[in-house]
């Protein structure tokens, strides 16, 4: 009997459990301190994260492959597999030895972004099938809708919780507050969010294993040398795609200054936690404020529907730079509470990053190439926060050796918090040169308005 809703389709139910389970991450809102409390380095965090990108870049186009060859559902338990080893490995490393400690986050980034990669589309293109099969393919922007907002409210929760249950003062208050007479250090409640998320990827494993795929679902496994030249197929469309991309001056503007805008406010955003730390801001309110911040995602949209309506895409650039440079500006002061300003900043233009490159790309790619543009879009992106987190490193490294030969008396701790001030000090300046050179290459690319593609 044909359903007559699609939430009473099992797939519809499994898709959105799986989008909440591997995207709602406890220790989010305290990534970057997460790195530093376990003994590593501010440019080892940057490397180990451009590691995670490169990954992601490299395993996009293979991934659809491996879609063939595994088909759609034991790609997803392969995704959730992999997301149990990357929380597993760094759950349970001893921090005794600081090169050991090491090699686990490299591995738990290669992990995550092999994760990343091969999560993109096989929940969904299940979830779509099922639908359809069901005649009831009108109902999936309802579907996504009630997906993306229970995930909102997924990643709230996790998000204040993780955030609390990290810090060591408000675990103690708590745990004095039931009398358990127990006390935790730090080096102990780092590890909470991370146990929980791991209990997550179990539960994102069991619930991969409950999809099902029908006959028709079913993709034709490719064997020895057909899987070589489902690979080679592959990288063809990508590399036709990557022509189209090269020979139509607005697609290669939109995608270069996404790129700029992405990989400079990503790189920040990567860095809030200790940014945050930085202006007083007590660990346990980490949490709530990115679940302040996330609201932005509610409203920004709307207003960039009107943007696009109003404003020429050249106009809307000059925006976004006020946007970015303004959070760039405020955030380089290390102001106590004021710099929450710069982080709002930093969503809102990440947010009006997405919308645009989204909107222009979709609006003059034709449907047969369309989301292979667009995952040359993510690759892109993925490269420039690559590069910039090994940028970050490198700036970084310099930093400390300035600050340590200057201040030889000083603790390595407080080496460490100034050689960060000093090295944000500098994303103006490469903000407004990287800027000068995209618009001297682009000048002519972003004149007036695209004109819609024909299907």
């Amino acid at each position: 009997m044909p359903a007559t809703s699609p939430f009473a389709i099992p797939n519809i139910r499994l898709f959105i459990a799986f989008r909440i389970l591997f995207n709602c991450r406890f220790y989010y809102p305290i990534f970057t301190i997460l790195f530093l409390d376990y003994g590593l380095t501010i440019e080892q965090f940057a490397l180990l994260n451009t590691v995670w990108a490169i990954t992601i870049f490299c395993a996009e186009v293979p991934s659809g492959a491996l879609a063939d060859v595994l088909g759609r559902k034991q790609l997803l338990v392969a995704t959730a597999l992999l997301m149990v080893v990357e929380m597993g490995i760094i759950a349970f490393v001893p921090v005794v030895n600081i090169t050991l400690v090491f090699w686990a986050f490299l591995i738990n980034r290669v992990m995550s972004g092999l994760a990343e990669a091969m999560a993109s589309g096989a929940d969904e293109a299940i979830a779509f099938d099922s639908l359809s099969e069901e005649g009831l393919a009108c109902c999936w922007p309802k579907v996504l809708s009630l997906q993306m907002r229970l995930k909102s409210i997924g990643s709230i929760i996790t998000g204040i919780l993780g955030a609390l249950i990290y810090d060591p003062n408000m675990m103690n208050r708590l745990l004095n507050l039931i009398g358990s007479g127990i006390t935790v250090n730090q080096q102990q409640t780092m590890r909470y969010p991370v146990y929980l998320t791991l209990i997550l990827a179990l539960l994102a494993t069991f619930t991969a294993f409950l999809f099902q795929e029908s006959d028709d679902q079913q993709q034709q496994r490719i064997k020895g040398q057909g899987f070589i030249r489902n690979m080679k197929a592959a990288m063809a469309v990508t590399l036709q795609a990557g022509n189209w991309i090269m020979q139509t001056p607005f697609a290669l503007a939109v995608i270069l200054f996404g790129m700029f805008y992405d990989h400079i406010l990503r790189m920040l955003i990567t860095l809030t936690s200790q940014y945050y730390r930085l202006i007083e801001l007590p660990e346990a309110s980490f949490g709530v404020l990115g679940a302040a911040m996330s609201l932005f995602g509610l409203y920004i949209p709307k207003l960039c529907e009107q943007m696009v309506d109003r404003y020429s895409p050249r106009q809307n650039m000059f925006l976004l730079l006020a946007i970015t440079l303004a959070a760039i500006f405020i955030m380089r002061g290390f102001y106590p509470y004021i710099g929450l300003v710069a982080i709002a900043f930093v969503y809102v233009g990440l947010t009006m990053v997405s919308f645009f490159t989204s909107h222009y790309l979709n609006q003059i790619t034709t449907s047969s190439q369309r989301a292979t543009v667009l995952s040359f879009k993510g690759m892109a992106f993925n490269l420039g926060y690559g590069l910039i987190g090994i940028l970050f490193a490198l700036l970084m490294q310099q930093m400390r050796g300035v600050t340590a030969g200057a201040h030889p008396n000083w603790s390595s701790s407080i080496i460490e918090e100034q050689s960060f001030m000093l090295s944000i000090g500098w994303f103006p300046w490469y903000t407004l040169l990287l800027f000068v050179g995209m618009l001297l290459l682009n000048h002519q690319r972003l004149q007036g308005k695209p004109v819609s593609a024909k299907e």
